[in-house]
């Protein structure tokens, strides 16, 4: 059997009951097509180790290629199309995540500035669409993938909510926009609805000047533009600043401003973790990086019920 037709029937299964399985799809394709396709028997341990592995050092990528490996041959195994699974048995350690990069207001305000430069006479809307891409991202801590995905029905400035359909974790939610970034989205929708529209009210939100929906790749080749354009660079030896990590950058900022305030921020996390589709509580930590400001305002609200206490003994 080859690996091609184990793999269609895997992806249909899943995408059956419900999943999205659209990256590990892709992955699987990319899989049989480094292997010439051959027949699922056919495939040698060593072959499987080397398309895990890729050309350089061990990542959290190649965990997660193990895993959806893991995932089909379990399938092909159960469907009796092999015996055993030639997937390696020894599993290197996964490396630790390098922390987000968190954007000063600054680097903001540059970023921002940068996307004047993008407009040309076959794009004229570029400009105004990455500004308001960029804007939504900071302004909900969406995912990229959750925005690029976002139809005009589902961005409701009337009522100042965004409906949330492909979350990762496959469950709807419901995030309000505030009276600045409303507005923004209400005159970027107003150009937007100049441009084809190919499915009516379900057509992509932010788009090409074709119409159709704006590709994770493009943005990656524009942000890397803007990036440039602003000088931000990352000096601790991580990987370069990336458009996701204003996520991160938005969640920062709501606990500084929190502290700041005067607001139970041990109250207010949970509600953030919801507000940005997490599971729990723990997918939210993750984004919580110990940047210097923060950490001031953490040491200045500990102060501020410690010191009374020691002054009082």
């Amino acid at each position: 059997m080859r690996l091609s037709f184990v793999v269609n029937e895997y992806v249909t299964l899943k995408q059956s009951i419900g999943l999205i399985f659209k990256s590990q799809a892709k992955m699987l394709t990319y899989f049989y097509r480094a292997l010439d396709d051959k027949d699922i028997s056919e495939v040698e341990p060593d072959a499987v180790l080397r398309f895990i592995s890729g050309n350089g050092p061990v990542t959290s990528f190649w965990h997660s290629k193990f895993s959806i490996l893991k995932g089909f041959y379990q399938f092909a195994i159960s469907r009796r199309y092999v015996d055993v699974s030639p997937l390696p048995t020894t599993i290197p350690k996964r490396p630790e995540s390098p922390p987000p990069y968190i954007y000063t207001t600054e680097e903001l305000r540059r970023l921002l500035a940068a996307t004047n430069t993008l407009d040309t006479p076959l794009s004229p809307l570029q400009a105004i669409s990455f500004r308001t891409l960029l804007l939504t991202l900071y302004g909900t801590g969406l995912r990229i993938s959750e925005a690029l995905s976002l139809t005009l029905k589902e961005v409701n400035l009337l009522d100042r909510l965004i409906t949330v359909r492909n979350c990762k974790f496959h469950k709807s939610r419901l995030v309000p926009t505030g009276p600045t970034l409303t507005q923004t989205l209400d005159t970027y929708a107003r150009k937007r609805r100049q441009l084809p529209l190919p499915a009516a009210e379900e057509s992509a939100f932010f788009v090409t000047r074709t119409g159709n929906a704006i590709s994770y790749d493009w943005v990656n080749d524009i942000w890397q533009i803007l990036r440039k354009r602003a000088d931000i660079c990352r000096t601790d030896g991580g990987p370069r600043p990336r458009v996701h990590d204003l996520r991160a950058t938005f969640a920062v900022h709501r606990l500084i401003s929190w502290y700041r305030e005067g607001a139970d921020v041990q109250r207010m996390l949970p509600l953030l973790s919801t507000y940005l589709g997490h599971l729990d509580i723990s997918g939210t930590q993750c984004y919580l990086s110990m940047v210097p400001e923060l950490l001031a305002e953490a040491r200045q609200r500990f102060e501020q019920y410690a010191l009374p206490e020691v002054n009082h003994e």
